[in-house]
């Protein structure tokens, strides 16, 4: 039996530095996510350094528990503190005799890669992924190329909360190396673009700058990069292909250097969001289906997962209708997208936060930032007339907002979304309107997505990573009808006082 971890500690203590310290909120639905601090916040750290010894400590004994070879591959992302906290979980690892192989600084996708690599079950990504600095976590798995879903998760958190990790003989270190070159030797492998292209490579400062812009010019193309330097104070915006903030400057960059599309990538290089020719943001839904397009002539009758938060478009599709393809639609989390395409035999899944999960023959089933970049670039090729923006105007017309996240405590969160879920399903059974039309479908299974009349939806439900809660709009009509939507959802949230402020808005004319 081990110490069993406190939920809060006081910094600058000597409790601080003797004890662990592992807030129960951070293990999230299919990862954990902890305020780890940040010298300009005073709020009060979630995790300390005995706290994720701890975490490893028990994350080991739940890979004895699930029976897999005691081995895993193990990487860090670019913040200032990742590395001490990968240290402090190999410790514990180890503690609990499992044979950790280090692989250094990685994506996220690389350390996927590293289990096939190095022939390793497990895997542990030390990343706060998009989140700001402060924040730290873990993603982890134990079936390749699977991560922990919520029955893996909820029992990592009772071995750690109970104090349950086990000590064993047999741990053990090896740093590895040459796994980034070969990683990126495999991302490119077979990708020479024979198209002349000119591509902005976007890192928002973050891990991805030490390895995108090496891997495209890999694959025959031009690349201007922005932001690609490493500084983890990430100086103008987190890196969040989903934020404002960061496709404004990729479209400067695209507009300013002509440039055939724009790619950027979150700070662990597992997302990828476009920009087009003409500076158009495209969110990641509509690459799916620009992907979906392209691809179903090669795979025809080929079964393709989106996320609730994804365009209604799948659906509707006529190429994909034509060529016998299937859309299901599930729970957004690059966990559940990943494992239902898996057990679907999906050709591919995509998630609208820029996760795009390419199943063989075309990837590994894994989220990867660049060999969605790979998958765009050869859409490309195969459209030699046709520009991002030509592909982009070849889709069905649909209006869209970006991903919104109005402030929302952990603790209170998943009950917040209960009880908006029961008010839009008393909507509905009532024949109430929202944004003056009838509401014609309530889907459940990821908080509350509601179409209306004429085919505009809207969405509400709990992230997984932070204390937000997630909205999203899309209309068939118009950017005004998406406006009226998500003026109505606004008023309907204004009347449960735990939701915050949004971190962004609906701009007028958007």
């Amino acid at each position: 039996m081990t110490q069993i971890p406190k939920a809060s500690l006081k910094p600058n203590t000597s409790a601080f530095e003797n004890e662990a310290l592992i807030k129960p909120t951070g293990f999230r639905e299919y990862d954990a996510r902890w305020w780890f601090g940040h010298p300009a916040s005073d709020v009060a750290p979630d995790l300390n350094l005995y706290g994720v010894q701890a975490l490893g400590l028990g994350l080991g004994t739940l890979i004895h528990e699930l029976g897999v070879a005691p081995k895993i591959a193990v990487g860090h992302d670019f913040r200032s503190y990742s590395l001490s906290v990968k240290q402090a979980l190999e410790v514990g690892l180890m503690d609990a005799g499992i044979e950790v192989h280090d692989i250094g600084l990685a994506l996220s996708p690389t350390a996927y890669f590293a289990q096939f690599d190095l022939d390793l079950p497990c895997v542990a990504m030390v990343t706060a992924s998009h989140n700001s600095n402060g924040w730290t976590g873990v993603k982890m798995g134990a079936e390749r190329p699977l991560t922990f879903g919520p029955d893996e998760m909820s029992r990592l958190k009772e071995i750690v909360l109970g104090g349950l990790g086990q000590s064993r003989a047999g741990g053990g270190y090896v740093r590895e190396t040459g796994v980034a070159e070969r990683y990126l030797a495999d991302v490119a492998e077979g990708a020479k673009i024979a198209r002349p292209l000119k591509v902005v490579a976007a890192c928002g400062n973050g891990t991805a700058g030490a390895f995108a812009p090496q891997a495209l010019r890999a694959m025959g193309v031009e690349v201007v990069e922005l932001d690609c330097e490493l500084d983890h104070s990430f100086p103008r915006y987190n890196p969040n292909p989903e934020d404002m903030k960061m496709l404004h400057a990729i479209r400067d960059a695209v507009l300013e250097h002509k440039a055939d599309v724009g790619l950027g990538f979150d700070g662990d290089g597992d997302r990828c969001g476009v920009v087009d020719n003409e500076g158009e943001e495209i969110f990641a839904d509509k690459i799916g289906l620009m992907l979906a397009r392209d691809l179903a002539p090669l795979h025809p009758n080929s079964t393709f997962v989106v996320d609730v938060k994804s365009t209604g478009l799948f659906a509707i599709d006529p190429v994909l209708a034509e060529h016998g393809c299937k859309t299901d639609y599930y729970k957004t989390g690059h966990s559940y997208i990943k494992r239902r395409s898996r057990e679907l035999g999906a050709l591919a899944g995509f998630e609208k936060s820029g996760h795009f999960f390419l199943q063989p023959p075309i990837g590994r089933g894994y989220d990867d930032g660049l060999v969605a970049a790979r998958a765009i670039l050869q859409m490309l090729d195969r459209n030699p007339g046709r520009s991002m923006a030509d592909l982009r105007r070849a889709l069905p017309v649909s209006f869209g907002s970006p991903t919104m996240s109005p402030a929302c405590a952990d603790e209170v969160k998943y009950g917040v979304v209960e009880r908006i879920v029961a008010e839009v399903q008393a909507k509905a059974e009532a024949g109430e309107l929202i944004a003056g039309r009838k509401i014609i479908d309530v889907n459940t299974v990821n908080g509350v997505r509601f179409t209306l009349d004429g085919g505009a939806w809207g969405l509400v439900r709990a992230s997984s990573n932070t204390p937000n809660l997630v909205v999203v709009i899309e209309s068939p009509s118009s950017g005004k009808d998406v406006e009226q939507i998500f003026g109505a959802l606004e008023a309907l949230l204004a009347g449960y006082p735990e939701v915050g402020e949004f971190d962004q808005k609906l701009q007028a004319g958007h």
